[in-house]
């Protein structure tokens, strides 16, 4: 009987968890509302106990912050989340108790990041940024094939930009005000032009100010990392105009000043779309039986 490997991608809207083979394609999928730990895991743990004869691992990408220290007392916890049920919330734990096998565990930002390492747009390279812009800022980078991380994990979505000169939106981060996700958020857009992106017209001046926010971000991670490719992903980046006005924005910053690679293979946006953190979940969940 083949084992199988198992994903659980833990939104702070809803979860999606899934089993694939060791081919990282997708057996069975489903996803339910982010609810009290108490009901939601039991509907993690629902959705794999027909699995569990066959299940030999689970990674797992969770919204955090979490602890990923494993020297830590409190590894594999949500630490200090604004979602105030599932502070210190003992995640990985609650796992074992169910399912003894293996899990990886990681920020859902790193398993879209792997994913797209493993699977799309990052597929033969060994250095890769990914970034989620959508409801938050999130980031998570690879180096030389592996998650990069310290104390804790990259909280790069906070990372702080030079507000636009035509911008005078004060942000919606409440701990920093004026970061990347304070400005470039979907919250952000929603707050200042009093709809969401997706409702505004491709014409509309406001896309240059977007642009330049995430043209800042590529900046600042290309002279940090020098990576072989930047990705960015998450509901935001769903406008297809806005892509070629970060590739303008960005040549302006640069200045000449760096070599990199074309611009349409260095500044991209994900090619497993919103699969991205499943297949990265899988492809970590195989990686933690070898």
């Amino acid at each position: 009987m083949e084992k199988i490997v198992g994903s659980i991608e833990a939104g702070g809207t809803k979860f999606v968890c899934a089993v694939g083979n060791q081919a990282l394609e997708i057996i069975e999928r489903v996803s339910f509302p982010t609810t009290t730990p108490e009901e939601t895991m039991l509907s993690v743990i629902d959705f794999f106990a027909p699995y569990k004869n066959r299940l030999a691992s689970i990674g797992v990408g969770s919204f955090g912050p979490i602890d990923i220290n494993e020297d830590s007392e409190t590894y594999g916890f949500i630490t200090t989340t604004p979602k105030l049920a599932w502070q210190y919330f003992d995640f990985v734990g609650t796992l074992k108790k169910a399912f003894d096998v293996p899990i990886a565990w990681t920020t859902d930002v790193n398993a879209a990041c792997y994913g797209e390492y493993s699977s799309g747009s990052g597929i033969g390279v060994e250095n890769v940024v990914y970034y989620t812009i959508g409801t938050g800022v999130g980031g998570g980078a690879i180096q030389n094939g592996r998650l990069i991380g310290g104390f804790s994990h990259p909280e790069m979505g906070h990372m702080v930009v030079k507000p636009h000169p035509k911008d005078t939106f004060k942000g919606v981060c409440p701990f920093h005000g004026n970061c990347l996700e304070g400005l470039a958020a979907g919250p952000a857009i929603e707050q200042r032009m009093g709809m969401e992106g997706k409702q505004l017209p491709e014409t509309d001046a406001f896309w240059a100010i977007e642009a330049d926010y995430i043209a800042q971000c590529a900046y600042n991670t290309t002279l940090m990392f020098s990576p072989d490719v930047i990705i960015f992903g998450g509901g935001v980046m769903k406008q297809p105009h806005l892509l070629e006005k970060i590739h303008q924005a960005f040549e302006k910053l640069t200045n000449g000043y760096v070599t990199h690679p074309p611009l349409t293979e260095y500044i991209v946006t994900p090619k497993l779309g919103d699969n991205a953190a499943t297949i990265g979940c899988l492809a970590l969940a195989k990686e933690a039986i070898l």
